[in-house]
């Protein structure tokens, strides 16, 4: 299942067509999919270019063309026999956390010249694609042992990595067989982790069928920008896109709460007396939906709309 087809699905258990999702998840890989609805489509902007969070099954001893288990076996090897250790998994993985430049897959949704390169190879074409720049923030082995893959039994590593945006688990698993000194290929992928946006956070597609709005999550705690309360005259202004004064005006430390509460109020708030630092991001409260997202300008001394919702976001209920 793509992400587009959870898309497709959300858009007729809401009967809603604006609805988006915040991150590409691989049709082969499972876990979070943060999924926008409704007016809050355009908290996307503010959802996606997060770190993230997987746990990784790299298999070694053969590779594929799309270098995941999707594709068909372009190259076996024999295994290093210390790939067994977990002193030696643990020395390469260690190698590979700190930034670097990474080559992404062949077969990836990244644009050249308008065209999806993973478009491009299933033609026939090669792309040469740039690396990128990206940071591996942990590489922890969680176990060695032996998997099934198409027809073989291959050595795998399991491994929980984080990382930053734009980061290719598909490629660093084909990389770590290059430093293993052997073919290898990603064989299961399941993201646990979008920003602050977890496993435990998240429903499965049949439980939303069940659930349907319940199931929302609360924009307010899910961007984790300091707030304040719209009121009267403030209230107005918002409504307009108006620039507001912050002098007056009191802010809110984010709700001190796990997403799992079963609370769409802002409850475990403490003020906020911190200085606004300038582009900083302020959640705007009213009627208890997220009103509107204002940045502070400091040449001007003044809180500017960066989105404002006409109808709200909803706060959420928790399952």
């Amino acid at each position: 299942m793509t992400s587009h087809d959870v898309v497709n699905r959300c858009r007729r258990i809401f009967g809603e067509r604006r609805v988006g999702h915040a991150g590409t998840l691989d049709p082969a890989a499972s876990g979070v999919l943060p999924v926008c609805v409704g007016p809050a489509t355009r908290l996307d902007p503010y959802l996606t270019g997060h770190d993230k969070a997987y746990r990784a099954t790299v298999a070694f001893g053969a590779s594929t063309d799309t270098d995941d288990a999707q594709g068909a076996v372009v190259k076996e090897s024999d295994v290093p026999a210390e790939a067994w250790s977990e002193r030696f998994a643990r020395g390469v993985l260690n190698e590979f956390v700190g930034a670097s430049n990474q080559l992404p897959p062949a077969y990836s949704a990244i644009k050249v010249g308008g065209k999806k390169a993973c478009d491009a190879a299933r033609a026939g074409v090669v792309i040469d694609l740039a690396p990128r720049p990206i940071v591996v923030y942990a590489a922890e082995l969680l176990a060695v042992r032996e998997v099934a893959f198409q027809g073989r039994t291959l050595l795998a590593w399991d491994v929980a990595f984080e990382v930053s945006k734009g980061t290719y688990i598909r490629s660093l698993a084909r990389d770590i067989g290059i430093a293993v000194g052997c073919a290898s290929t990603l064989a299961g992928l399941e993201r646990t982790r979008v920003g602050a946006l977890g496993l435990e956070n998240c429903v499965t597609l049949e439980a939303l069928e069940e659930a349907g709005v319940r199931a929302a999550l609360d924009p307010v705690d899910l961007l984790g920008f300091r707030l304040l309360f719209a009121r009267d005259d403030a209230a107005r202004r918002i409504g307009n896109g108006g620039a507001l004064d912050p002098r007056g005006l009191e802010l809110f430390c984010p709700p001190d709460r796990g997403f799992d509460e079963m609370c769409a109020c802002t409850s475990g708030i403490a003020p906020s007396c911190k200085p606004l630092e300038d582009g900083e991001r302020i959640s705007v409260v009213e009627s208890n939906k997220l009103a509107a997202i204002y940045a502070y300008d400091q040449e001007k001394g003044r809180l500017k709309a960066d989105c404002v919702f006409r109808t709200g976001v909803i706060r959420g209920c928790y399952l």
